[in-house]
C-alpha cells in the first residue's frame, strides 16, 4: 500500500505563501491582549482597566465585572478522557472574576488598533491580588493547607484500572523492584502559538484559529456564546505545529468570540511566545510509584503502579489524561496481574492537557526503567529479558489485566530488528572494552519496547469523508480532520487518487471548513490515517460503484457490462463505448459520496534504541547512536511516516535531556529569557538517528493503518535514560530524573561510584559499532 508521494504543502510553505491565521487580511480587524496574573495563587481584590482606556489607539479595556454576560469556558468532552465528575464544581472562567489560580491566568482583556497598542494599554491596568499559598505539584497540593476550589480539596479525580493485587503475590516473588518516578511538565512548543480571530458577519460568526479539531470547536463556541451552530463557522487555515496543545477551546477563544459578537467588530488574538511560555497548557506531570515482580527466571508475575497527576489549576481534559498511562500500565508483556491507581490533583500551574504521546509515554517509561532495573537485580540481559516476557504473535487480539484490547502486534520482531540495527552485540564488547579501561568515558545500551494506543476511544472514533466528482473531470476530497503539519493534503489526496485510479493532481482536498464539511471529529490521538484513510478509500470506491450505475442506466445495460478504468467508464464488450466521469457528471447531474467510518482502537508499537557516552566529571550525555523501529500497520506515505518518527524523536530527546518547566518559591515559571531557558533540541542536538519500520496491520479497517505520529515521545526517553543508568551502574532509579541535566547527572555519577574520567578515551567514528561510511557517531555534537 505504500506510494512515494510528492509533497503538495512544501511549495507554498516553502516559499512563504502559507496562510495562517495571522496572514488573514480583514478590514478594520482590532488585536487583543491580556492582563494576565503574575502571582500563581491569590484572591482577585481589584482590577483597574480605566488607565488602559485612555491610552492612544485602545479601543476598549474590560475585566470580569465589566462583561458580566462572559461564559466560562466550556467543557470539552472526549470520550474515555473526560470526566465529568472531576469537572464538576471546578469552573474555568474565560476571565478571572475572584480568584487567580496560576501564574499567567488572564484578568483582563484590552482591544486595541493593532497590537501594540493593546499591549500598552496592558501596561496600564492595575491588578491588586492578596497572594495565597502556591502548588506546583502534586505533593505539595496534597500536603497543602490550602484547597484550589473552597470545600472540594484538591484531588479531582481517583479511577484503576485492572484488579488489585494479593499481597502475598508480593511475597513469594522472586524479585521484587520498587521504584519512584517522575514525568516533569513540559511544554509543547509548536512553532505557531496559538491564534484565534473572530469576525461578526451579519447573524453568523466565522472564526480563525489554528485548531485540531474545528467542528468541536464550533460546537463548544456555540454553547457558550448561546447561539445555533449553524451560525458559526470555523476555518483552520495553515498551522505551525499543534502536538495536542490546540485541542481545546481556551479562555482567550471565549473572551475574544464574545467581544467580537458584542461589539460587532473582527477581533484577532496572536499568542506571542512569552505568553505561550507562561499561559499555555503544558503536558505529562506525574508522580509515579511502581511494583514488578518477576520470578528467579525473569518471567513477569505482577505490575502494579500508583499515579499522582498535577492537572493544573482547572481540571478539563487533562484530569482524564492518567486514565490513558493506567490502561496501557502493563505495555508489551504477558504480565498475569496488573493494577493501575491514579488521582489526578490540581495544582496552582497552567492546565495541564493532551500533549505528544498524551499518557503513554508515562506508562512505557515508568515500565521499561523498571524493567532495566529488573535485570540488574537478575544479572540478566536487558534484551533477553524484555524477550522473555513479550506477548506472542499468536495471542492477538490480547487484552491486558487492566482491559485494553491490542488488536495485533509482533513485538519480537520489533526488538529484534532494533537490536540488529543498532549493532547490540558490537556495542556491548565497546562497552566491555571501557569498563575494562579506567580512561575511557562510560558508555551504556538503553532499550524500550512501547505499545500505544491511537485513534482515540470508543465512542469517538468515527470520522466524515465525502469524495465529489465535477464537471471538469476533477475530484474533491474532503475529510473531518485537520492538519497541523502532518501533510493531509498530499496523504489523503494521494490515497483517493489512487484509489479512483486517477493522477494526483486531479483530485482537490478540503479539510479544516465547518462549511465545506457536515461532520467532523478532528486530529488528534494518532487518528487520522487510521479513521481518515478508511472513510475515504471507502467513499471513493462507492463513488465508482454509482458512476458504473449511472453508466449503466444511460447506455441501458447491466452494470456488469459497465467497467471503471481511471476515471474513464467502459462498455466491457469492446471498449468502444467510453466515458469520462467529468462527461458522466455532465450528463446526469452531481455526483458526491458522503460517508462516516468508525472503527475500534488500533495499537501501534515498536522498540527504540540508544548507545550513549557520559562524561562523570561534566554530566554531560552524548548520544552516539539511536534506533527507532515502529510498527504502525499498513503504511500509507512513507515520507510522511518517516518525518513523524524523527520529529516525535526529537521530542523524545528534549523530555530526556534538555525540557522541564522550573517553578520559583513564588510558584511563577522560571523562564524569564523565553527559549534561553526553556530548552529545546535543536538540530546540533540531534544524534545519528536510524528509523526502521516492521509491519503488522490492524484487522480493525480495510486500509490497515495504525496511527503513526507519537512513537519518539513515546519510545525515546526511557531507551536515552536506559542507557544513561547503564553507563554509569546506577541501581536507584531515583537518581535519575528527567530531564537529564549536566547536574543530575553528575550527582548521580558521584552517587553510584563511577570513577573520574580524564576525557582520554574519546574513540574515532571509524572504531565505533555500527559506524559506517555513512554514520556521525563520532561527531561531537
Amino acid at each position: 500500500m505504500a506510494h512515494v508521494w510528492a509533497r503538495r504543502e512544501d511549495a507554498r510553505l516553502l516559499t512563504g505563501r502559507g496562510r495562517y491565521v495571522a496572514d488573514i487580511v480583514v478590514p478594520g480587524c482590532l488585536d487583543a491582549a491580556f492582563v494576565r496574573s503574575t502571582v500563581a495563587h491569590g484572591h482577585l481584590r481589584e482590577v483597574d482597566c480605566a488607565p488602559a482606556r485612555l491610552v492612544p489607539g485602545v479601543r476598549g479595556a474590560w475585566s470580569a465585572s465589566d462583561l458580566p454576560g462572559l461564559p466560562p469556558v466550556p467543557f470539552t468532552v472526549l470520550a474515555g478522557l473526560s470526566a465529568r465528575d472531576a469537572v464538576a464544581g471546578h469552573e474555568w472562567p474565560s476571565l478571572v472574576a475572584d480568584r487567580v489560580r496560576y501564574a499567567g491566568e488572564a484578568v483582563a482583556v484590552v482591544v486595541g488598533d493593532d497590537r501594540y497598542r493593546a499591549e500598552d494599554g496592558v501596561a496600564e491596568v492595575v491588578a491588586r491580588i492578596d497572594p495565597l499559598p502556591p502548588m506546583v505539584s502534586a505533593a505539595e497540593a496534597l500536603e497543602g493547607p490550602v484547597s484550589l476550589f473552597d470545600g472540594l480539596g484538591n484531588v479531582a479525580l481517583e479511577r484503576s484500572a485492572g484488579a488489585p493485587i494479593d499481597e502475598a503475590v508480593w511475597r513469594g516473588a522472586a524479585v521484587v523492584v520498587e521504584a519512584r518516578y517522575r514525568q516533569q511538565l513540559l511544554l509543547p512548543s509548536p512553532m505557531e502559538c496559538r491564534a484565534f480571530l473572530a469576525v461578526p458577519e451579519g447573524d453568523r460568526l466565522t472564526v480563525w484559529c489554528s485548531h485540531q479539531a474545528p467542528h468541536r470547536l464550533r460546537r463548544e463556541l456555540a454553547e457558550a456564546l448561546d447561539r445555533p451552530v449553524r451560525r458559526i463557522r470555523v476555518v483552520t487555515p495553515d498551522s505551525g505545529g499543534a502536538f495536542g496543545s490546540k485541542s481545546a477551546t481556551f479562555p482567550e477563544y471565549v473572551t475574544v468570540a464574545f467581544l467580537a459578537v458584542a461589539t460587532g467588530l473582527p477581533i484577532r488574538w496572536i499568542e506571542d511566545r512569552a505568553e505561550s511560555l507562561l499561559a499555555a497548557t503544558r503536558g505529562r506531570g506525574q508522580d509515579q510509584r511502581v511494583r514488578l515482580a518477576a520470578d528467579a527466571e525473569g518471567h513477569l508475575l505482577a505490575y502494579e503502579l500508583r499515579i499522582d497527576a498535577d492537572v493544573g489549576a482547572y481540571p478539563h481534559i487533562g484530569a482524564g489524561l492518567p486514565m490513558q498511562t493506567a490502561r496501557m500500565s502493563t505495555g508489551v508483556y504477558t504480565t498475569p496481574l496488573g493494577h493501575a491507581t491514579l488521582r489526578s490533583v490540581l495544582t496552582t500551574t497552567t492546565p495541564t492537557y493532551p500533549y505528544r504521546g498524551a499518557g503513554r509515554p508515562e506508562a512505557t517509561f515508568a515500565l521499561e526503567r523498571s524493567m532495566d532495573v529488573l535485570a540488574q537485580r537478575l544479572g540478566m540481559d536487558p534484551a533477553e529479558l524484555r524477550r522473555r516476557n513479550l506477548i506472542p504473535p499468536e495471542r492477538f487480539p490480547y487484552e491486558t489485566p487492566t482491559g485494553r484490547l491490542y488488536d495485533s502486534g509482533n513485538y519480537a520482531a520489533a526488538l529484534d530488528l532494533a537490536l540488529e540495527t543498532l549493532d547490540y552485540d558490537g556495542w556491548r564488547a565497546e562497552r566491555a572494552r571501557r569498563r575494562a579501561d579506567p580512561a575511557a568515558r562510560p558508555l551504556g545500551i538503553g532499550l524500550s519496547c512501547y505499545v500505544e494506543r491511537s485513534g482515540g476511544e470508543k465512542g469517538g472514533l468515527h470520522e466524515f469523508g465525502s469524495v465529489e466528482a465535477c464537471p471538469d473531470g476533477t475530484v474533491v476530497a474532503r475529510c473531518g480532520t485537520a492538519s497541523t503539519g502532518q501533510g493531509h493534503e498530499t496523504t489523503f489526496a494521494s490515497l483517493v487518487a489512487a484509489t479512483l485510479g486517477l493522477d494526483a493532481s486531479r483530485v482537490r482536498f478540503l479539510e479544516g471548513d465547518t462549511d465545506e464539511l457536515a461532520d467532523g471529529v478532528g486530529s488528534y490521538a494518532s487518528r487520522s490515517a487510521q479513521v481518515g484513510g478508511p472513510v475515504l478509500r471507502r467513499a471513493a470506491t462507492t463513488l465508482i460503484d454509482r458512476a458504473r450505475e449511472r453508466a449503466a442506466r444511460l447506455w441501458r445495460l447491466p452494470v456488469g457490462e459497465v467497467v471503471w478504468s481511471g476515471g474513464v467508464l467502459l462498455y466491457r464488450r469492446d471498449g468502444a463505448v467510453t466515458l469520462d466521469l467529468g462527461e458522466l457528471v455532465a450528463a446526469t447531474g452531481p455526483l458526491r459520496v458522503d460517508d462516516r467510518f468508525e472503527t475500534d482502537m488500533a495499537f501501534p508499537f515498536g522498540t527504540h534504541a540508544a548507545v550513549v557516552e557520559v562524561d562523570p566529571d561534566l554530566g554531560t550525555v552524548r548520544i552516539l547512536r539511536l534506533v527507532g523501529v515502529d510498527d504502525c500497520g499498513t503504511i500509507l506515505d512513507p515520507a510522511a511516516v518517516a518525518g513523524q518518527a524523527r520529529g516525535s524523536i526529537a521530542q523524545g530527546i528534549g523530555q530526556a535531556l534538555y525540557e522541564g518547566v522550573p517553578y520559583d518559591e513564588a510558584g511563577v515559571p522560571l523562564l524569564p529569557n523565553g527559549l534561553l531557558d526553556y530548552l529545546l533540541p535543536t538540530f546540533t542536538e540531534m544524534p545519528p538517528v536510524e528509523v526502521r519500520e516492521t509491519v503488522t496491520p490492524t484487522p480493525w479497517t480495510e486500509l490497515g493503518a495504525k496511527g503513526a505520529g507519537e512513537s519518539g515521545c513515546i519510545g525515546t526517553p526511557a531507551a536515552i535514560v536506559n542507557a544513561v543508568a547503564d553507563a554509569l551502574g546506577v541501581t536507584d532509579p531515583d537518581l535519575l530524573r528527567m530531564p537529564l541535566t549536566p547536574d543530575v547527572v553528575w550527582r548521580a555519577a558521584r552517587a553510584s561510584g563511577t570513577g573520574s574520567s580524564p576525557g582520554a578515551g574519546a574513540v574515532s567514528a571509524g572504531s565505533l559499532p555500527g559506524a559506517g561510511a555513512d554514520s556521525e557517531a563520532g561527531e561531537d555534537l
